[in-house]
This record gives C-alpha cells, sequence and structure tokens, in this order.
C-alpha cells in the first residue's frame, strides 16, 4: 500500500504543478514526438523457479526484452504521452516441452521538462496503465493435422490474466512506471521534422499484490523490475511547430472487419465444437505525421473472436496487425480533409483451445495436458481511403480532437496457416475503422 501511495501522490504533484506552468502563460512551447523503442528489465519469477529448482530444473532468465511505440508532446513544461509495449521473457525447457511467457502493456505518461526547446530533452516522468500475463508450457512442435489437433488438444497448458485474445478491451489490473526520459534531435535538411534518438530507465511496478497469481504461484515480478530502453523517432521540435502543416497525432480506433472465419467453424463443427459466431472486431491506435500533404505513420490493432467450444472448454480466434503506413492528403477544406494510405507490415492469426478449469501448481506442472494452441503469420498489406474533422481547441493554440473514418482492404501476403487449414480467406476482407485522437 505504501507504493501506492507513493506513486499517487507523485503522479498527482506533477500532474498539478505541470498545468500551473502551463496556463499560467498564454504563449505555448509546443514539441511533439513518435518513436521506436526497445530494451531489456530485470524481473526473476521466483516462486515458479523455485519449483523448477526443487525438481532439478534450472530457473527461467531473470530478465524480460521489450518492444514497443509511443507518442508524445510537450505543451511547456508539461509532457503527456502514451507508449505500448510487448515483453517477453527468458525460455525454458522440460522434456518435449518449453516454457515461456510475455506481457504487454498501455501506459499514459505525465511529466515534466528540465529543459526548455534545445535539441536535448531531459524529462522526469509517470506513467499509468493496465496489462495482460500469459504463461504457457506447450510442446516445442506444433500440430500439423488441424482435425487431429481439434480431436485431442490438451497438448499442454496456458494461463493468462487480462485476456487480450479475446479483446483488448479486456486489459486490465493497475500497472505503473517512473523513470527519465532523455532524447537528442538531428535535423533532417529541408523538413521541418528532426530525427530523435531516445532513452529511458527507471522501475516498472504492480501497486497491488496478488494481482498476478495464476492457479496459486504468484507472477507478480513479469510485471515489475529496473529498465533500460533506447530508441529512435521522429520529432517537430518547437522551432518548426510554426510550420502549421507538420504534425504528428495520435488516435485510437475501434472497427469491424467484414469476414466469418467458416473454414475453421466447419472443422470445429466436424470436431463436435461449438463455431464462432459473427464477424471479428477490432481496437487499436494510429499515430499519423503529416507535413503538407505527406503523411506518414505507424498503426496497430488487435483483431479478436471469443466463446464456448463447449460445455467445459474456451476458445478464441485472435490476430495482431502492425502497419507502416505511407500516404497523400487528396483535399483539405478548413477543418475537413480526405485522403489515402497504403500500408505493409506483419499479421498473424492464433487459435486457442483451453479448458476452463485447471489444478493449482504444482499438480498442473506434473499432469500439463489440458489446452491447444496454433499460431502463423506473415505479411500483410492494405490500401484505404480516410475522411477526417479536425476541431480546434483554442483555435488550435493547443491541439485539435480528430475524428475519422476509414475504409479499406486487408491483403494477406502469405498462407498463414493453423496446423493444415490456410486461414488466408479469413485474414483478407474489407474493413471499416471510426477513430478518435488528438493531434498538438
Amino acid at each position: 500500500m505504501r507504493k501506492v501511495l507513493k506513486a499517487f501522490f507523485l503522479f498527482l504533484s506533477i500532474l498539478l504543478s505541470s498545468f500551473g506552468l502551463l496556463f499560467s502563460q498564454k504563449l505555448y512551447e509546443k514539441r511533439t514526438s513518435a518513436y521506436l523503442i526497445t530494451g531489456t528489465s530485470s524481473a526473476k519469477l521466483n516462486e515458479f523457479d523455485q519449483m523448477l529448482m526443487e525438481r532439478g530444473i534450472s530457473g527461467l532468465p531473470n530478465r524480460y526484452q521489450t518492444v514497443g511505440l509511443g507518442v508524445q508532446s510537450r505543451l511547456n513544461d508539461l509532457v503527456i504521452g502514451f507508449e505500448l509495449y510487448q515483453n517477453s521473457g527468458g525460455n525454458g525447457r522440460f522434456d518435449d516441452f518449453q516454457i515461456d511467457y510475455r506481457t504487454s502493456r498501455a501506459l499514459v505518461n505525465v511529466g515534466y521538462s528540465f529543459t526548455e526547446e534545445s535539441r536535448f530533452q531531459l524529462i522526469h516522468y509517470m506513467s499509468l496503465g493496465v496489462g495482460f500475463l500469459n504463461f504457457q508450457m506447450l510442446p516445442t512442435d506444433q500440430s500439423n493435422q488441424i482435425g487431429e489437433f481439434l480431436n485431442d488438444p490438451g497438448q499442454g497448458f496456458i494461463l493468462r490474466e487480462n485476456n487480450i485474445h479475446r479483446g483488448s478491451s479486456k486489459y486490465g489490473d493497475f500497472l505503473t512506471e517512473i523513470g527519465f526520459h532523455f532524447s537528442y534531435d538531428f535535423d533532417i535538411p529541408g523538413r521541418e521534422e528532426a530525427i530523435s534518438l531516445i532513452g529511458k530507465f527507471g522501475y516498472s511496478f504492480s501497486p497491488f499484490e496478488g494481482k498476478w497469481t495464476l492457479n496459486g504461484v504468484s507472477f507478480e515480478n513479469s510485471q515489475e523490475g529496473a529498465f533500460l530502453r533506447i530508441g529512435a523517432g521522429i520529432t517537430i521540435p518547437d522551432r518548426n511547430f510554426f510550420y502549421k502543416d507538420a504534425s504528428i497525432s495520435l488516435s485510437f480506433l475501434n472497427g469491424f472487419h467484414f469476414t466469418k472465419p467458416n473454414k475453421l467453424n466447419a472443422q470445429l463443427e466436424e470436431a463436435g465444437l461449438n463455431p464462432f459466431e459473427g464477424s471479428p472486431s477490432n481496437l487499436g491506435l494510429k499515430i499519423l505525421g503529416q507535413n503538407e500533404k505527406l503523411l506518414y505513420g505507424v498503426e496497430v490493432y488487435n483483431l479478436a473472436m471469443d466463446g464456448r467450444a463447449s460445455d467445459f472448454q474456451s476458445h478464441s480466434l485472435n490476430s495482431l496487425r502492425l502497419y507502416g503506413n505511407l500516404g497523400w492528403k487528396v483535399l483539405q477544406v478548413d477543418n475537413f480533409a480526405t485522403g489515402a494510405l497504403g500500408g505493409l507490415g506483419y499479421g498473424n492469426i492464433r487459435y486457442t483451445l483451453t479448458q476452463d478449469v485447471k489444478p493449482d501448481f504444482p499438480e498442473l506442472f506434473e499432469d500439463r495436458n489440458y489446452d491447444g494452441y496454433l499460431r502463423n503469420g506473415g505479411l500483410m498489406a492494405k490500401p484505404e481511403i480516410f475522411f477526417e474533422y479536425g476541431l480546434p481547441i483554442q483555435d488550435g493554440r493547443l491541439f485539435d480532437i480528430v475524428f475519422s473514418t476509414s475504409f479499406g482492404y486487408e491483403i494477406p501476403l502469405a498462407n498463414y496457416r493453423l496446423a493444415d487449414l490456410s486461414m488466408a480467406g479469413f485474414m483478407a476482407a474489407p474493413y471499416l475503422n471510426l477513430a478518435v485522437g488528438i493531434r498538438p
């Protein structure tokens, strides 16, 4: 509880002092950035590693690797941002099984800049957000026949907390970070943007005990530890911010994909399992930079379907999409605009079939055949057109609230097989996205 109070009061003090400084001045110094980042953190799964060592098995490596993306805006000395991280823990082996874990986090950052606008930035920040945890012990080789897999899916076990395979809205359980963010800019000749090299260090933790306990074993340390991250991105510094057609926006999107897993549903029914109903929806974010009419950015979203497979089993069909986008704004009339984007990136397809009731450790470790999991991935491409409206706040001196609609078609550039079943037809589909965001 002490950690919670300390984190809360630090967050509150940063927020209040920063807003006081921001609105005490009539002139706004602005800076906005988008970046990709990677790094490492310390994390030892004490309880699970102790159980392994009691059986003469080495514990898992005491660290996890991080990749992520973020966007950050500075108004005077107040810094506000958003980051999305994927963390992969170390692997272990036992017989023909692989043991590993991964987590992901969605965080809102609030901080204070120690530096005025210059090439060098130093920021003290605190992050508040939510997370997801996946721990699994599965065979090293996947099934190669979909029929055999569905008839006997109990090939290991999967434990999940805040299961985003059922949709990103399932994120949960409070997480926080405290740290420092520093960066240095390198101008791009003839451009308003600059390249920014970034470093971050600090400490991540889960302030409430017992929130990351799975089947009788604590996995708290999967969400904790000191971290060091480095990265690079694009920034529009204060000295170039007067140029009204240069911007970087962050939007949260929700959409619909007009497709159904018909081939998989046929296999499920043949195996005596319930099919998936309806079409997948997505939830994600889009970072979009603009310079005059040129558009560029990154987009990530998570498609999900889930339901009851049988009276004692659940299943989910999930697909993560990550795109790099490039496009052109065709028309701008006052606050209305329309344009086109093309995206090239990565997509995966993941099917999970789990038993609802499993024993606690260590019995689960000894009798482990309960759940099944199939996955595949490859390249994706998409064209889309969009329409947007920007609502200025304080006549555009602070930021615009941007409302947008986009229509597109996703094209798989791989077979996306689940065992021997091709899911390319499911991945290829038109979509409609609705988004709302902020453009400083």
